[in-house]
């Protein structure tokens, strides 16, 4: 079964529908006063998070207690985090606090980033990447192309993630360190975005998991701002260069391809225009970054800090970053999937073929009857999704205030007639 990490707290729920229009995926309808989760379309990209004035919509992350059950634990640091503390120019600020509020160790991310460049770069000048290469980094994106761009998944780049190589290195190198079994080694993430927690659970592209869980930047937040002015001299802790850092911000990944025909977009609605436009053959490009949040990751809905305000930031702290560490010999092999990504077939209407297009038929009748607003008074995000609802039988034809406004006319016109007649 699908992990997600999107959640809904029905009881802060007051069944309007900005969650229903902002869903790329359709996932959401609104009935019987509340909003609910199709889980089969579900990309936990967290826009409903985003969105939610009355903060309904929630992340499952893991609590701060699971670090009691490794005797070491290493967290691991992504860069868009380093944008969320203001007046702070020095990583080594940032991942000094980490130490300070109960990590035994930390890693930048932004390490794993510089290898999956170099990976990126070596494996497009032996000409073994698809054509065009679009960026795996992103859980959403992945799973948005599984879900709605299935003929694109041959276009991803089939190597896991920043986050999961730096979670193999951790996990290495805290053995080497500390003479413990793998068992005694926690590795923990900082997750900006709900996405990346569905990524740990369900370890897509491999076949065991590598990180013991993660906690949400808000979470961590206060705790770290309060260490962080208790920091005279920090400790020398940071290993990745500027390339590694700006992953954490949109077009990061694309300033180390080594091709100047590059694409990069930010926010679901601009990624899947992108998407579009690719699945019908309308763009030439040799690497495609896509990225569900605004700005990039530092735009993820589980961070505390305007992503633009974050971004300068980063700006500052990138300026100021030296390359401390150059990068060594690796191995691509270790770095690529495990398994493959599968299509989700969330359309299917029946797995009997025949069945299905009779049911298609019937949407298409009840489409043709359809106001067409699309406004989503109704509680499904567009006309079509709701004709689609009524032939899957979770809605009625009665839910459309239009039509129902043109009904209670027509009753009102028959009954003045009457009203007429009798008189």
């Amino acid at each position: 079964m699908y992990f997600h990490s999107v959640a809904l707290d029905s009881d802060k729920c007051h069944g309007c529908t900005n969650c229903v229009k902002g869903c790329p995926t359709e996932a959401i309808r609104v009935r019987d006063g509340k909003a609910r989760i199709i889980k089969e379309r579900c990309i936990d990209c967290g826009e409903c998070i985003r969105v939610c004035p009355y903060h309904a919509k929630i992340s499952v992350t893991d609590p701060r207690t699971l670090t009691q059950v490794c005797k070491h634990n290493v967290i691991l640091v992504p860069p868009s985090f380093y944008g969320q503390f203001e007046g702070v120019s020095d990583v080594n600020v940032i991942l000094t606090a980490l130490k300070k509020i109960g990590f035994d160790d930390v890693y930048e991310v932004a390490r794993g980033a510089e290898y999956i460049t170099a990976a990126t770069a070596r494996l497009m000048e032996e000409g073994k990447l698809p054509h065009p290469a679009i960026s795996s980094a992103c859980p959403v994106m992945n799973r948005l192309i599984s879900v709605r761009f299935p003929d694109l998944i041959d276009n991803i780049v089939n190597l896991i993630s920043p986050m999961e190589i730096a979670a193999k290195m951790a996990r290495r190198e805290a053995a080497e360190k500390t003479g413990l079994p793998d068992r005694d080694i926690g590795v923990f993430f900082v997750t900006p975005c709900p996405a990346k927690m569905t990524s740990i659970r369900t370890y897509m592209f491999l076949t065991e998991p590598v990180i013991n869980g993660a906690f949400s930047v808000n979470e961590l937040y206060a705790e770290i701002r309060a260490a962080i002015k208790k920091i005279d001299k920090p400790e020398k802790l940071a290993r990745a260069s500027i390339h590694g850092i700006s992953w954490g911000r949109e077009g990061g990944e694309c300033a180390g391809v080594p091709s100047p025909r590059v694409i990069h977009a930010d926010g679901v609605n601009n990624a899947v225009k992108v998407l579009e436009q690719l699945e019908s053959k309308d763009i030439d490009a040799d690497f495609i970054e896509l990225s569900s949040c605004p700005g990039g990751c530092v735009g993820g809905p589980l961070n505390v800090e305007n992503p633009f305000v974050a971004a300068a930031r980063m700006e500052n702290m990138i300026v100021a970053h030296e390359d401390v560490d150059p990068l060594g010999e690796f191995d691509i092999d270790d770095m690529m999937w495990k398994k493959d990504l599968e299509p989700v077939y969330i359309m299917r209407l029946d797995d009997d073929f025949t069945v299905a297009m009779g049911k298609m038929e019937e949407i298409e009748k009840i489409y043709e009857h359809m106001p067409r607003l699309d406004c989503g008074a109704c509680g499904a995000p567009s006309c079509r999704a709701k004709a689609e609802d009524i032939v899957r039988g979770y809605g009625r034809e009665e839910d459309c205030i239009v039509k129902m406004r043109e009904r209670l006319l027509e009753l009102l016109k028959e009954k003045a007639k009457k009203d007429y007649i009798g008189d």
